[in-house]
């Protein structure tokens, strides 16, 4: 008599509400979103892809990330600084990215912001991280936000700073990606790891 293997049953894994629905927002949830990012371009990179994704789900441009970094030069500061209209109508033409040219002009201004800190001795990381001093801050109201006071004040100041597309409902988004606000749902497993 032949005994059959059994195949090891795969544990069920318990993820925030947002990530069930597509393997791709799945592996970003369970390796990126929450996770402390301290690098200042990365930083930079990810508050011009929530920029992009205002009015559009975080999938969008989760599907583009790679045309958006082709597109936008690695998200360097200092060559994207350097665009010009030639670049936004080259960027309005890439079907790889999201083209609206609101928030290209933006993304190439706030590189140049970004610049204008570094030129006046204000480190991105240290700044932005600096805002938010006690993160990750744990949200503790059981409701899921769109903004905070510290998204609030950290919109202001970058707005000061001459950026664009950086509400405090983008900010707020951005903070919870890069592990300013641990936002994980109590029931996730992520929810220990990122906090």
């Amino acid at each position: 008599m032949t005994q059959k293997s059994s195949s090891p049953v795969a544990p069920v894994v318990s993820r925030c509400r947002w990530a069930e629905t597509n393997p791709l927002l799945q592996t970003y949830h369970d390796e990126e979103w929450g996770v402390p990012v301290h690098e200042s371009r990365m930083l930079w990179e990810m508050l011009m892809l929530e920029g992009f994704q205002a009015g559009l789900s975080w999938l969008t441009v989760l599907r583009r990330r790679e045309g958006f970094r082709q597109a936008f030069a690695g998200f360097d500061p200092e060559k994207v600084a350097r665009f010009d209209e030639t670049d936004v109508e080259r960027l309005m033409a890439d079907p790889g990215i999201i083209r609206a040219r609101a928030k290209i002009q933006a993304t190439i201004g706030n590189a140049r912001a970004y610049l204008a800190m570094q030129a006046q001795g204000e480190e991105f990381s240290a700044f932005c991280w600096g805002m938010v001093p006690d993160a990750p801050v744990r949200n503790t109201t059981g409701q899921v936000l769109a903004q905070s006071p510290a998204s609030q004040a950290l919109s202001k100041a970058l707005k000061q700073r001459g950026f664009k597309f950086v509400g405090p409902v983008i900010v707020y988004a951005w903070m919870q990606a890069v592990g300013m606000v641990m936002d994980h749902d109590p029931a996730c497993f992520r929810y220990d790891a990122c906090g």
